[in-house]
């Protein structure tokens, strides 16, 4: 068996998760093998329940698995406990999701900032109000989340996504909330920063479209990887 790449920013190697049910144990993850490397986009694409959103709750270290190894930055979450994992996501692993998850009680200006103060980043208010300009709401920043639209807050998730400037980057269904014209404009924005960056993105769609304007698409099916293939000119 070849050893995986460490250097890598994501590697999963024979990654299983199974959860406890009612009904009994229910195997979400079957042996996965994915490898993600630097700067390379791969679409994660597959029915409901293919365990596209368990692969990346794993592979962010947010869930334990029950088999194999997760490699992030060469370093096995299985021997790093929580405290410790947050630390080697913090500035380097950046998710978005679905459901925006922007906190309501914070402007736009300060949901992006937030998590630069955190990591105690220098001059994070106006690294801030730059990726806001960066994905145009400049003029949005003092403009509270139930002030903004669908797509102005998944642009406000994905300007402090991106703020910190990952190495990788999660996004579970970015557009899968936003109407077909601002969908494109979010997708747009996020490839473009995405190559910008030089950040690594996996990325969870059902949307065949943006699938192939990642690098590689992933095609799960009952928690196995069924099909890989690389993008067509």
């Amino acid at each position: 068996m070849t050893e995986p790449d460490a250097a890598a920013p994501l590697v999963l190697d024979n990654v299983s998760l199974t959860l406890p049910s009612a009904a009994g144990p229910v195997e979400i993850l079957r042996g996965l093998d994915v490898t993600v490397g630097r700067g390379e986009r791969v679409a994660l694409v597959g029915p409901s329940g293919s365990g596209k959103s368990s692969l990346i709750a794993v592979a962010a270290g947010l869930e334990r698995p029950t088999g194999g190894r997760v490699l992030l930055f060469g370093q096995d979450l299985a021997g790093i406990d929580e405290d410790g994992r947050a630390r080697l996501r913090r500035g380097r692993v950046s998710l978005v999701f679905q459901s925006f998850h922007l906190l309501p009680n914070m402007t736009a200006e300060e949901n992006v900032a937030a998590p630069l103060e955190i990591a105690r980043v220098a001059g994070a208010t106006e690294t801030a109000k730059a990726w806001l300009e960066r994905v145009g709401l400049s003029a949005r920043g003092r403009h509270y989340p139930h002030q903004l639209s669908g797509g102005e807050q998944q642009r406000v998730a994905l300007a402090r996504a991106l703020a910190s400037r990952p190495a990788l980057l999660f996004a579970d269904e970015p557009t899968g909330n936003l109407d077909a014209a601002n969908a494109a404009h979010v997708a747009e924005l996020m490839f473009d920063l995405v190559a910008e960056t030089g950040a690594a993105l996996v990325l969870v769609t059902h949307d065949e479209a943006l699938a192939r304007r990642a690098g590689r698409t992933v095609r799960l099916r009952d928690g196995r990887v069924a099909q890989e293939s690389a993008a067509t000119a």
